[in-house]
């Protein structure tokens, strides 16, 4: 006696994919609302930036690890309850993997400062506030698929 098995459906192709997420209402409320956090951390992280840089005389660099360690507290709390909503998961395991998803975006941020600064010669302020911008993209797609996912 012969047991046949179901076949496995092929994966659904990763085109189709991003088109049915784009037309969920609920998807673009999210984006919202970590723009909305993201913009909040921002500030939070180029006013504590340009503190540590001014006020304190730190190198830029310390001064952009000092920013980043004070933003990322503030854009888990508020990515956690209100942009994922995602008080029911584990918020150890949530944490580690937002920081580690930051710590990337992070790596980021700073090569990408580093770039402007040394190599280009931009001011620290607003080579600050370009390097949030470019790792930005990586933090959502981050925290969306793997930090917060259901």
């Amino acid at each position: 006696m012969s047991v046949e098995s179901t076949p496995t459906p092929p994966p659904v192709p990763m085109h189709l994919r991003v088109r049915a997420g784009l037309r969920k209402p609920h998807n673009w409320l999210q984006l919202i609302r970590f723009a909305a956090v993201g913009a909040s951390g921002y500030v939070v992280n180029l006013v504590t930036f340009t503190v540590l840089v001014h006020a304190f005389d730190l190198d830029y660099r310390l001064a952009a690890t000092g920013a980043f360690l004070v933003a990322v507290t503030n854009n888990f709390w508020w990515n956690r309850r209100w942009t994922f909503q995602a008080r029911a998961g584990h918020r150890g395991w949530q944490a580690a993997r937002f920081l580690t998803v930051s710590l990337l975006a992070f790596g980021f941020n700073l090569l990408f400062l580093w770039l402007l600064v040394e190599r280009l010669g931009v001011a620290e302020v607003p080579a600050q506030a370009a390097a949030i911008v470019a790792a930005t993209p990586l933090s959502f797609v981050g925290n969306k698929l793997w930090s917060f996912a259901r």
